[in-house]
């Protein structure tokens, strides 16, 4: 290792002025970096997997990657394929519902049945948030509440001989001290859960969200499965070329190199560059299609790019280089990176943690936008179903008060002292004393603050869909929209009927309500766009259409043979009623004029209004707005 290191310090120290034929040898020189050595206190396989096949109770439905778990009866127990026995160690659990689950280390003697798992048993330690205890046989109360969307890390020194956990990584305290230790024990990551609970776990596949709660990994707490560190010193080392690549150019009058603004690069550049480039993603490319890679470097380096703020399209760094990646990769390569990185963004979406101004959830909405700004990219993703991209339209909600930092964004609370039939204030402003207008007033600027980076995560998330119905891309194949109607139409067959579905597959309630809301808005804006063109039409803040000429017992909603199936409905069967009752006049011209695709959005909409409202709600309403 001496010997090799003495030749890279006295290349890069000698070498003469870089050129093509020396190309290769130098990038071979400094990305050259030696195997991790194994790490001792650990037995078991790498990757690190939950163990399906032993170590288990009840039934559990677990992914196909063999890191997420759903639990199918009463209180299932499953443990990890991998054990610790000396050392300091961490893995992550990130909590899908916030049900009643027990999360820790057991050791292999431990034996679970329907009534008792994870740290009921001795040699078995666990937390639970649900019921905010920790157990060990007995149980006491022990850290915070938790809620979809956290993330639980579960650490243990076997060399003090204690547990630790924390939650979004706040230190919850040490939770069990003087653990059985010595030979022949050893402990693994295991999880009990009850009926529908679910989760996924982080033993190190990908970078741990959390390492600085406590202070891992300064004091040594290491994850459950080896981080690739040569191949994360790679994908650095080269990425940093590619950058500096694309930031310079070549005066061919002067015979030099000179810098430019890599944001004025352009594909159709300087063939010395491209060539250069080439030899760059020879390497960069095969990294690419790892999971971790593509997580810690290439969407940490994204977000990077975005940092400034401005608009997404103010960056055209990141439009240049997807071109670069369609060009210089393997179509199979850049097929699995952008997998792997839209699923990067979902996962650190989804649980990113809460702050009143909802920065980490704006940051990587704007990345996510950005990348379906690219054309071949975003048809490229429509491959993914859409019930995956539903989580980009939920706002996690605030539930803790402390941890979500309402109480320096919201300083005081205020509500009504008096209230009509109606449950409304009855009290005139007049009528406040000055301590209740003072209170009141500042209740209200803090409401508005939140309720303005609300409005901005949900313009954000308005433009995802618009980018999704794009209809004015059809040069290189199906148009975006027609790609998306379609598997939209199959995510809603595949979330009305729940027939021989796999429980994890179907969208939660939560998410659709989001869903549903941005989708609308953006039928909304195509709604208008269509009228800016047609002077006199209906807008879509007056246009509705009453329900009881929908949910009358004529329609089938659950039969989805025609599902879309609205714009020759209306004209069929509802043309005089709507004509009579509704303030839009149906005529054949009118019903062309709004847009076939728009019209099954709408359709959509009904019905899945119709199947989660009781039948009495909806026709009591005098109308129902499409919105």
């Amino acid at each position: 290792q001496q010997t090799m290191s003495d030749v890279i310090s006295c290349f890069l120290l000698h070498r003469k002025p870089l050129g093509f034929q020396d190309l290769k040898l130098h990038q071979l020189l400094v990305v050259e970096l030696f195997s991790d050595q194994p790490v001792e206190g650990r037995l078991g396989p790498q990757p690190v997997v939950l163990d399906h096949t032993s170590g288990f109770e009840g039934l559990l439905f677990v992914d196909d990657d063999l890191l997420g778990v759903i639990g199918h009866s009463n209180f299932s127990s499953i443990r990890a394929t991998t054990c610790v026995y000396k050392g300091k160690w961490a893995y992550e659990v990130l909590i899908s519902s916030q049900g009643l689950m027990q999360i820790g280390w057991c050791t292999l003697n431990c034996r679970f049945n329907q009534e008792e798992g994870v740290g009921d048993t001795p040699d078995s330690y666990a937390y639970d948030g649900n019921r905010v205890r920790k157990w060990n046989v007995t149980t006491t109360n022990y850290g915070k509440s938790w809620a979809a969307g956290d993330i639980v890390s579960c650490l243990i020194d076997l060399d003090e001989g204690t547990i630790t956990f924390c939650l979004n990584g706040q230190s919850l305290g040490t939770a069990f001290t003087n653990i059985k230790m010595g030979p022949g024990v050893a402990y693994f990551p295991a999880i009990s859960l009850s009926f529908k609970e679910s989760v996924a776990f982080n033993f190190g596949s990908r970078p741990l969200r959390y390492p600085s709660c406590l202070t891992y990994p300064v004091d040594g707490y290491l994850p459950l499965q080896n981080p690739p560190t040569a191949d994360l010193i790679k994908a650095h080392k080269l990425l940093g070329y590619m950058k500096n690549v694309l930031g310079t150019s070549i005066d061919t009058q002067e015979e030099k190199l000179v810098d430019r603004d890599v944001a004025v690069w352009r594909l159709h550049g300087d063939a010395t560059v491209l060539i250069t480039l080439a030899h760059i993603f020879n390497h960069f490319a095969p990294l690419m299609c790892k999971v971790y890679l593509v997580e810690d470097v290439l969407m940490n380096f994204l977000l990077g790019i975005l940092e400034g703020g401005g608009s997404v399209d103010e960056h055209p760094l990141i439009q240049q280089l997807l071109d670069l990646f369609w060009l210089l990769m393997e179509d199979y390569e850049v097929n699995e990176c952008l997998k792997q990185l839209m699923m990067s963004l979902l996962r650190a979406y989804r649980f990113s943690p809460i702050i009143p101004d909802l920065g980490f959830q704006i940051h990587y909405l704007r990345l996510t936008t950005a990348i379906l700004h690219h054309e071949k990219s975003r048809k490229y993703l429509f491959t993914f179903d859409v019930l995956r991209s539903v989580v980009f339209f939920y706002i996690k909600t605030p539930l803790r008060v402390k941890e979500a930092g309402l109480e320096e964004l919201i300083l005081t609370t205020w509500w009504p002292t008096h209230f009509d039939k109606e449950g409304k204030d009855e009290r005139e402003p007049a009528d406040e004393s000055a301590d209740e207008r003072l209170r009141r007033r500042a209740y209200e600027r803090g409401c508005q603050r939140l309720k303005k980076r609300i409005e901005v995560v949900e313009e954000l998330q308005v433009q995802i869909l618009k980018l999704l119905l794009n209809n004015k891309d059809k040069s290189t194949g199906e148009a975006s929209r027609y790609i998306f109607l379609n598997k939209f139409r199959k995510f809603l067959q595949e979330n009305a009927s729940n027939r021989g579905q796999h429980p994890t597959a179907l969208c939660p309630p939560e998410y659709m309500v989001c869903f549903l809301h941005r989708l609308i808005t953006a039928v909304r804006a195509s709604w208008d766009d269509s009228n800016r063109k047609s002077p006199g039409s209906v807008s879509s803040e007056e246009a509705y259409v009453p329900p009881q000429l929908f949910y009358n017992g004529k329609v089938d909603y659950f039969d989805l043979q025609r599902l879309g199936g609205l714009l020759s409905h209306l004209k069929k069967t509802l043309k005089d009623d709507l004509a009579s009752k509704a303030n839009i006049i149906i005529d054949p011209a009118e019903i062309q004029r709004l847009t076939a695709d728009v019209m099954f959005l709408i359709d959509c909409v009904v019905r899945l209004m119709c199947r989660r409202r009781p039948s009495d709600s909806l026709t009591e309403e005098p109308r129902l707005l499409l919105w």
